[in-house]
């Protein structure tokens, strides 16, 4: 059994650390409020442009989108590997990890194929894949400093122009979509070119019909890319509030068990201690019945 003191270092060890946990998790509660709120209001806004752009494209005649929408017969691939910045939420960050090395086995060995590039935001991708010797042409691990629509769309300006020069035939992400604090699907999503959308066998037929007033060309040049770029952002915004809602639930869960450690660790407490009154109470009756003796 151990001593007394190490009870009460590994029960003073302990109690140090909830209170960590349950401070970091208090943090995650408050800023997954504020990026929840921003994600499920652009949802609603994201998923219809998606679906007008995948009607356009549907319907396209080749002119205006058409550069966003051809599929290229090449099979370079750029992936935008969605991470977090820091650790201590749970599985987040390993999911993405074992995603990405899934899609990177069709390519060959890390840093040999010329077919895949990765664009990396999160400082735990790049770290990962830097040194594994993937080909990262940028990082972005500060942008959820300062997460904005704008500098959002510096990095989505970047990746439609690298595609519009045919650098590359597709581009992806992977990251974490929200569903709620407990819940984070990890999901691959084609950004270009651009995917028509699936008919619906069992939905009946239903044409859109535009009016285009200017042209189809000039409309169609202004809208994709900012369609585009807004879907970049709820991208980042799904991964923001999908890493505080893995956090926040990692450090309830390791909250509770430091809880539950203190529990048991009270109780050898207890029984250390009433280990130690009995030795002292024999030693104290062995002594008097010493000295009856002499």
């Amino acid at each position: 059994m151990p001593s007394l003191k190490e009870v009460r270092t590994r029960i003073a060890s302990v109690k140090s650390t909830q209170q960590i946990t349950s401070a970091m998790k208090m943090v995650a509660a408050s800023k997954l409020r504020k990026a929840q709120t921003g994600i499920l209001k652009l949802r609603p806004f994201a998923q219809k442009q998606k679906q007008m752009l995948q009607e356009l494209s549907s319907g396209s005649d080749g002119s205006g989108s058409g550069s966003y929408t051809a599929k290229r017969e090449g099979n370079r691939l750029l992936l935008v590997v969605l991470s977090s910045n820091r650790g201590l939420c749970g599985a987040f960050n390993t999911n993405v990890i074992k995603q990405v090395n899934a899609i990177a086995a069709e390519y060959g060995k890390p840093g040999k194929s010329d077919h895949l590039s990765m664009i990396t935001i999160g400082r735990k991708a790049t770290e990962y894949f830097s040194r594994l010797n993937y080909r990262i042409i940028e990082s972005h691990d500060d942008l959820y400093n300062n997460l904005s629509f704008g500098n959002a769309s510096l990095i989505a300006d970047n990746l439609i122009q690298l595609y519009i020069d045919g650098k590359y035939d597709k581009i992806q992400f992977v990251y974490h979509q929200f569903r709620n604090a407990v819940v984070q699907k990890l999901i691959v999503e084609q950004f270009l070119p651009v995917e028509p959308s699936a008919p619906d066998k069992d939905a009946p037929a239903v044409v859109s019909e535009f009016i285009f007033d200017p042209s189809k060309e000039e409309i169609l040049e202004e809208l994709v890319p900012q369609i585009l770029k807004t879907q970049f952002y709820k991208a980042v915004l799904d991964s923001w509030a999908s890493e505080l809602g893995a956090r926040m639930t990692a450090m309830s869960q390791a909250t509770d068990n430091a809880q539950e450690l203190l529990k048991d660790l009270k109780l050898t407490y207890n029984k250390a201690r009433q280990a130690s009154i009995t030795k002292e109470i024999l030693e104290i009756v062995s002594g008097a019945e010493a000295l009856k003796n002499t």
